[in-house]
């Protein structure tokens, strides 16, 4: 019997449409791979994730852009225009939890993003907690954190549903006893995790 359904935050609770938005200021195409690959392609920004300090972080995607300094600073120092908290989330969490079901969640999030963007995190308080990686410094799909959830909580993994838009985070959660949903849209997510909460 499923008690607790723990969501993944980017890509499933919110939207985060950073190429697009990159697109959107620099009509150069040399220009949008330069920033794209400084911020996102050479794994700075997961090192942000993992706890890492916003400053030292910014100085490799630099140092990784050369030539492109104006361009990374800007999209890093406005990168929060480009995240949007999804229309569903709210309900569908009040929804859960007005059912009995305890709601938590296991997100790769930084405390960067955190501060320069936090109204997209406004369906925190409907939530009973969870983990954020930066505050723990492990990332999934690393099995330590989901099994510090486990712990944190008191939950037996085979009465929890996981949902993450990330295939192989979705994997490593059943490989714990979870349940799990690889979340491609809102609609097939939900019908999925209400066909497992019936069964």
């Amino acid at each position: 019997m499923i008690k607790t359904i723990i969501f993944d935050i980017g890509g499933v609770l919110k939207r985060f449409e950073y190429v697009k938005y990159i697109n959107s200021l620099f009509n150069d195409p040399d220009t949008v791979d330069a920033v794209y690959n400084a911020i996102w392609k050479s794994g700075n920004w997961e090192m942000l994730d993992a706890g890492e300090d916003a400053d030292k972080v910014l100085s490799l995607m630099i140092a990784g852009g050369k030539g492109y300094e104006n361009e990374i600073k800007l999209v890093f120092n406005t990168i929060g225009k480009c995240m949007y908290r999804q229309e569903y989330a709210i309900p569908w969490i009040k929804s859960l939890k007005s059912r009995g079901y305890k709601i938590l969640y296991l997100s790769n999030y930084s405390k960067y993003v955190m501060q320069i963007c936090p109204e997209v995190l406004d369906f925190l308080p409907y939530m009973d907690g969870g983990i954020f990686s930066c505050d723990v410094h492990l990332m999934k799909p690393d099995e330590k954190i989901y099994k510090m959830l486990l712990d944190k909580y008191d939950l037996v993994a085979s009465e929890c549903v996981f949902i993450d838009d990330n295939e192989t985070n979705a994997v490593v959660a059943k490989r714990t006893g979870m349940e799990a949903i690889h979340f491609t849209d809102y609609l097939h997510a939900q019908k999925q995790l209400e066909k497992i909460l019936h069964s």
